[in-house]
């Protein structure tokens, strides 16, 4: 059974509207672990704020990823601006990141799916593979995207920039913390967001990794219910728990490939 036939044995579509508590947790999920790890590294207490800055980081790449898709609940300004702050935040256009994930949806896992690549590496190859990832997402963007996706790429880079400068010429130390982090997340994003969830999966790549288990899922902010997520690209975030409840029951024969 291929991925246009599942989605028609599921039903998905009411899944795609939010309440107004569903919209303001999917546009604000976040901001506690920003401001949270942001006090503690003020305060110079870098080790703790470690891992909220991760979780910060998770909870970022969630939002901007409905983003993607349009799932957010609000309109197109507001969808743009929570891509913009993120970007400057996150340390990358997230508009160059937006534009190679659409077309890993369109392309999954082939010659043209320039987010992937690291999907058919071994884990350490996904790892050492990320600095290159960003570079490529970023150099694809400019090559291939059409004049509105580059100059929201070249607004967020220059505002990066623009950023940077400010906190190192005034040596602001929680803020230097903070953009050494985010690249470090960055990097690795070929390994935990591509690798994770697709490798050994290119016999059927709409079918991608998927995560079982209450609390895997509950650390993970939902993110790992990426079979889910590529056969319903539609649906946000904080409805894929019940799309997979809908899944396991409808389709209790379905092969699951876990992510750990």
């Amino acid at each position: 059974m291929n991925h246009l036939e599942l989605t028609k044995i599921v039903e998905w579509k009411d899944l795609r509207k939010l309440s107004v508590s569903e919209m303001l947790i999917e546009n604000n999920i976040s901001l506690p672990w920003l401001f949270i790890s942001l006090c503690l590294a003020y305060n110079e207490y870098y080790w703790m704020a470690l891992p909220f800055s991760g979780f910060y980081f998770l909870t970022a790449l969630r939002q901007v990823h409905n983003g993607f898709h349009n799932s957010l609940g609000t309109g197109k300004f507001l969808t743009w601006l929570s891509l913009y702050l993120n970007s400057i935040t996150m340390m990358a256009s997230i508009h160059a990141v937006k534009f190679n994930h659409i077309r890993h949806h369109k392309f999954c896992l082939s010659e043209e799916d320039y987010e992937g690549k690291s999907a058919s590496m071994k884990w350490y190859e996904a790892i050492l593979y990320g600095p290159v990832h960003m570079f490529l997402i970023h150099r694809i963007t400019f090559k291939k995207a059409n004049m509105k996706y580059r100059k929201n790429m070249g607004l967020e880079l220059v505002s990066i920039a623009f950023l940077m400068a400010i906190v190192w010429y005034f040596q602001i130390n929680f803020l230097m913390y903070h953009v050494l982090v985010m690249i470090a997340g960055e990097f690795l994003m070929a390994f935990f967001a591509v690798w994770t969830v697709h490798h050994d999966t290119h016999e059927n790549p709409n079918i991608a990794r998927t995560q079982r288990g209450f609390w895997k899922n509950k650390l993970t902010f939902s993110m790992f219910y990426h079979m889910e997520h590529h056969l319903f690209p539609a649906v946000p975030t904080i409805k894929l728990p019940e799309l997979a409840d809908r899944i396991d029951k409808t389709l209790p024969e379905l092969t699951k490939k876990q992510t750990f």
